[in-house]
């Protein structure tokens, strides 16, 4: 058994049903929601079995730290014994065994394991049928919609949410898994994990009251995080958590440098991790892309069997985990990308251009409306001439639909010889800003792996330093 860092959550399942869920649906831009006030209500909580209550009045989710502002939340005010919006949330259905975590329960979209109890919270729901311990469990799991919760480069991010663990004890609630975190947008675009990155914001095992904080990233086994158990806090002590409910969030911060990544509960940082921990590229492939949320509550599995397994004969049907709301905030600006604009309106040049209407100058032109578009082949380039050599400190690319998958940013004194300053292969297009440290001269954006059959399309290049 580990001391420290613990066996933590594996990858979601890759079966059949699991890619058919997100190949349209996932890839919807969700609608922020406003968050609203739940009016107080004094009917009966009581919805699971054994000890398990449930706070008798909601609330929505608070107002912004200071510096931020709220990007999307949900409080969960549906009608009683209603299942989620679907236009918000998927359910991620099947037996446990297909997440490659050891876990025993099936997961369903039944109201059963997953609903709304009308009075703002959402409630999953563990139920044991049979007298097999190890059988006859089902349970519920779900993810946003949305691949949209993430800082840019010079931003921070916070995800937030106010649960109510299991309210089990380590007598009765062997094998109770309850977890609160978010997986890379890229995996849903086919970056493996654990490159695309996960961060449980929320972990307990077998009702110690306790929290884990973990961030999983690079290659499985081993890697710069350890895998499979990744780089964590360890465990903590959550007094009250099993009874009550509590904070719990974590924030991106790209802000500073170095970067990190901040856990939290009831608002007290109990945990950071620096970029320095990881090399560059394996920090940039799992933190530099938004994140989907996932709620679930397990069964059995690696990590409660590191703490002595479950569940057992002595282990309740009916516990549950409430949520009374999710949030993500954002805060803007002041981080170590910025300076003055080096590049617009500077000599610009392209390995190809796919015809005279996307010129290499377009992307460089300050018009959003005009583009640079290479062949349809690999390698491409696009360079700037500075004028003279100087720090560069941020590189923005507005890519068009053809986008690239794996490119470099790269400086030189002289166009000759080249030093990279910013490297990936699991890029996803849209807008992207780019923290780089380095100097020279020129600058270009070196494409090895286009995302489409097409060529590589900017509509704007820019490069910022002093």
């Amino acid at each position: 058994m580990q001391t420290s860092d613990q066996q933590d959550r594996r990858p979601p399942r890759r079966s059949k049903g699991w890619v058919a869920g997100v190949t349209a649906a996932a890839t919807l831009a969700l609608v922020g929601i406003t968050a609203v006030a739940h009016a107080g209500t004094s009917a009966a909580g009581e919805a699971g079995a054994g000890t398990q209550t449930v706070r008798l009045a909601a609330a929505a989710a608070p107002a912004p730290p200071a510096g931020f502002t709220l990007t999307w939340s949900d409080d969960f005010n549906g009608a009683a014994g209603t299942g989620v919006n679907t236009g918000t949330w998927k359910y991620d259905t099947g037996p446990g065994s297909s997440f490659g975590t050891g876990e025993i329960e099936t997961m369903t979209n039944s109201t059963a394991n997953v609903f709304q109890d009308g009075n703002g919270h959402l409630v999953l729901r563990a139920l044991h049928s049979g007298t097999d311990p190890r059988a006859g469990w089902t349970s519920g799991r779900i993810e946003t919609q949305a691949a949209t919760f993430g800082a840019d480069a010079g931003d921070v991010v916070r995800m937030e949410s106010s649960i109510q663990q299991p309210n089990v004890t380590t007598a009765n609630g062997a094998g109770y898994w309850p977890a609160f975190w978010m997986l890379g947008s890229t995996l849903r675009s086919g970056t493996p994990w654990p490159t695309s990155g996960e961060i449980d914001i929320l972990e307990d095992i077998n009702g110690r009251s306790s929290v884990f904080g973990t961030l999983h990233c690079g290659t499985n086994p081993g890697g710069a995080c350890n895998e499979s158990t990744g780089l964590g806090s360890g465990e903590r002590a959550c007094a009250g958590c099993q009874t009550g409910y509590h904070t719990y969030a974590v924030e991106i911060d790209r802000s500073k440098s170095p970067e990190e990544i901040r856990w939290y509960l009831d608002g007290a940082n109990y945990f950071t991790l620096p970029a320095t921990r990881v090399d560059a590229t394996t920090w940039n492939n799992a933190v530099h892309h938004p994140f989907f949320i996932i709620y679930d509550l397990a069964m059995g599995g690696g990590f409660p069997d590191a703490f002595g397994g479950g569940p057992n004969a002595a282990t309740i049907s009916g516990a549950q985990m409430n949520i009374d709301w999710v949030a993500v905030y954002n805060k803007k600006g002041g981080g170590t990308g910025g300076g003055t604009l080096l590049s617009q309106g500077r000599p610009t040049t392209a390995s190809s251009t796919e015809n005279a209407g996307t010129a290499a100058a377009n992307a460089t032109d300050g018009n959003t409306g005009t583009r640079w578009s290479s062949a349809f082949s690999d390698p491409q380039w696009l360079r700037v001439d500075l004028g003279a050599t100087h720090s560069i400190s941020k590189v923005t690319l507005n890519w068009e639909a053809a986008y690239a998958k794996a490119f470099q940013i790269q400086t030189s004194p002289d166009g000759t010889n080249w030093t990279s300053v910013y490297s990936t292969t699991t890029a996803t297009g849209g807008n992207q800003t780019l923290n780089v440290t380095g100097s020279g001269r020129y600058v270009r954006m070196y494409g090895t792996q286009r995302a489409t059959v097409y060529g590589y399309s900017l509509w704007e290049f820019q490069v910022y330093g002093s």
